[in-house]
């Protein structure tokens, strides 16, 4: 095994990464320059300060290979393909949610215009999948890229049936059932964290129990990220998402709304029914929302839930038992701060 270094710095790595994608999208056709403007703008690789996000995911995915075989420049691609993934759905969530902005920057549809942004979308998605393939010239076997091939197409598989999922029913006056929730956001966001983190440790070793172990990590850090987004989407400061915390607004049935209308008196679980079919609800009857909501404990519930995914993927990384510590610390660091709302 070689050895991580003692100094392993996140700010390289997105960097690495950043630099991946960067050679991804020049050197195109260059009657498509537009295209790539646009792909750029999104990532905020355009060179105008914007915000392109933390790059959470392709750093775990970097952080999970270098935790078992050192030095993570081996597996940028995959890290690369990641995030292109990433934010090809985002592309498209915002369009179908009509978000108006990401990042404290204006999303891309309203730039751009909703055909040229769902094309760039795609154009994402084809990205990622040519960015895989660079693993074979790095020395990555065929057997080995394929698998991680066909890891990601499933990923992006069950991408689309959480978002099925989670626009058939914020279109419905029925409100699921909290076990229905964490099937959604199972495929819809833990599926590509855990793919992330699986492909990792994929490219890094050979060993089936180590891959199991990673696997799982990621799944119960990505249903705790998931959940601290639910609190964000409702509690979180604008400062902290780069954009208004709306999900009440937007009437998206989220973990603390499914878990009070279960657990409400009759009264409450009735009144925020009545709220959440109204078109148009003021300012003072969204924060009605809200007040029932932190009455029948969902915001707490919410969290308690969140820190016990938290620790269950700390267990789980533990449990693999080939973790460098150098890179254990900086997946630490990144799990801990996962609960900020």
């Amino acid at each position: 095994m070689t050895t991580a270094s003692p100094d392993l710095d996140l700010a390289e790595l997105i960097a690495d990464t950043e630099g991946e994608i960067v050679r991804l999208v020049r050197d195109r056709d260059p009657s498509t320059h537009g295209l790539y403007e646009m792909v750029r703008y999104h990532l905020a690789l355009d060179g105008k300060g914007g915000n392109g996000g933390k790059r959470v995911r392709p750093l775990l995915g970097l952080l999970a290979y270098a935790s078992i075989a050192g030095d993570h420049r081996r597996a940028l691609p995959g890290a690369a393909a990641v995030e292109l993934g990433h934010n090809f759905s985002l592309v498209h969530d915002d369009i179908e949610d009509g978000d108006r902005e990401r990042r404290h920057r204006a999303t891309l549809w309203t730039v751009y215009g909703v055909p040229q942004a769902i094309n760039a979308g795609d154009t994402l998605f084809s990205l990622s999948r040519i960015a895989l393939h660079r693993l074979t010239d790095l020395g990555f076997s065929d057997a080995k890229v394929l698998r991680l091939m066909r890891l990601y197409d499933e990923t992006c598989l069950a991408l689309c049936e959480g978002q099925y999922i989670d626009i058939a029913t914020s279109e419905s006056d029925e409100v699921m059932s909290v076990e229905a929730y964490f099937d959604m956001i199972g495929r819809k966001t833990a599926a590509l964290i855990a793919a992330s983190i699986e492909a990792g440790a994929l490219l890094a070793t050979d060993d089936e129990d180590v891959i199991r172990r990673y696997r799982a990590f990621g799944w119960a850090l990505g249903i705790a990220f998931q959940l601290n987004d639910d609190l964000l989407g409702i509690w979180g400061a604008t400062q902290a998402t780069g954009k208004q915390a709306s999900d009440v607004a937007h009437k998206k049935k989220t973990l603390p709304v499914i878990y009070a209308v279960e657990h409400a008196g009759p009264e409450d679980r009735e009144r925020l029914v009545e709220l959440y079919r109204l078109d148009d609800p003021s300012a003072e009857q969204l924060g009605e929302i809200v007040r029932i909501l932190e009455r029948v404990g969902a915001r707490d519930y919410t969290r308690d839930t969140a820190l016990r995914y938290r620790d269950q993927a700390l267990a789980e990384l533990d449990a693999a038992g080939v973790v460098e510590p150098a890179a254990r610390a900086r997946l630490e660091e990144i799990i801990v701060g996962v609960i900020s709302a």
